[in-house]
């Protein structure tokens, strides 16, 4: 599971990338408005959702460029995009945008905060998480997030891996019943469960927090999917308030370790699959656009989206929407 590139030679390493070691027999990309492609790719996977769950929550992170019809901070909102998520999801807003536990510089900074702000005046609700680790960067953290109205987690570790020892119990922690994302006040983002020695432990720590939300994998250590049941059992808080769990999905890359991939195509790769992602061994650019990725991801009964439904999940945290910038370059 990995995290948006969020660094400045990471974007520099990725360009180099694409334009040395393209394969020679690899077919043009077509030109195309890339953003309006993967906000179609939201839309259609929001619809395919919510036919099945009304109620189903959807938050993209990064990729804020596609809130507005032309990209830009100063762009009209792209209405159809938003009135097909719940939420959006942005790292690195004050810490940890050039160097974990930095502060974010201020025009990076207010770059995002203008359109996580076009996001909340349309009713969207804002989740950020800041990468630190010193007590005091993680409280500026929260503080600044809760000002500016944000939901947000500081993560001790990049990799979230864990659940944070500081604070000793959730920013805003409260035993309310949260039944929309709407109602949160705090949450909890943990991907890698590796340091659980089972799916038991790592179920029995997550039952014994407070967070109103928790985004976590569908599979336990990347092979042992979650079941309904394990689910349900998440969705109480240690003190009786109910929560949400939200699953997270990459759309805009595929994962070799996954259940949909298929050992062949490391030597005869399908037509949308695209290089693998130099600085995340394992993940590979895709043409989101193409059908054939994109029913993997929803819409038949083998696809990511109908297993995270399946699940009982309460919505998806959707990751890689950025990808656009890949084929922008």
């Amino acid at each position: 599971m990995r995290i948006t590139e969020q660094f400045g030679y990471a974007i520099t390493l990725i360009s180099c990338f694409l334009l040395f070691t393209c394969e020679e027999d690899s077919d043009p990309i077509p030109d195309r408005d890339f953003k309006q492609d993967m906000r179609e790719f939201i839309q259609a996977i929001s619809s395919n959702a919510r036919d099945v769950d009304s109620n189903f929550i959807i938050i993209p992170q990064n990729g804020h460029e596609l809130l507005t019809a032309d990209g830009e901070e100063t762009g009209s909102p792209a209405m159809n995009y938003i009135s097909s998520i719940d939420g959006v999801g942005r790292e690195d807003l004050f810490y940890g945008y050039d160097d974990d536990n930095e502060a974010s510089f201020i025009s990076d900074r207010n770059y995002m905060i203008n359109f996580m702000d076009i996001a909340e005046e349309n009713n969207i609700e804002v989740l950020t998480t800041d990468y630190c680790w010193t007590h005091d960067k993680m409280d500026d953290s929260y503080s600044q997030n809760m000002a500016k109205g944000y939901i947000s987690f500081a993560a001790e570790h990049r990799e979230l891996d864990n659940i944070p020892a500081y604070p000793s119990t959730p920013f805003n922690v409260n035993s309310d019943a949260i039944t929309s994302i709407d109602e949160a006040k705090n949450f909890l983002y943990l991907l890698n469960p590796e340091g659980f020695n089972s799916k038991d432990q790592f179920l029995q720590d997550l039952r014994m927090t407070n967070y109103d939300v928790i985004i976590l994998d569908l599979y336990f250590q990347g092979s042992i999917e979650l079941t309904s049941t394990d689910i349900v059992s998440l969705k109480t808080k240690s003190d009786g308030g109910s929560r949400l769990i939200i699953a997270y999905m990459s759309i805009g890359e595929a994962e070799d370790y996954r259940f949909y991939w298929k050992s062949s195509w490391n030597n005869d790769p399908p037509s949308w699959l695209e290089e693998e992602n130099p600085l995340w061994a394992g993940n590979y650019k895709v043409r989101y656009w193409e059908a054939e990725w994109q029913k993997l991801i929803y819409g038949e009964d083998y696809s990511y989206l109908t297993k995270i439904l399946t699940a009982g999940f309460d919505g998806a945290y959707l990751d890689i929407i950025d990808a656009f910038e890949y084929f922008e370059r």
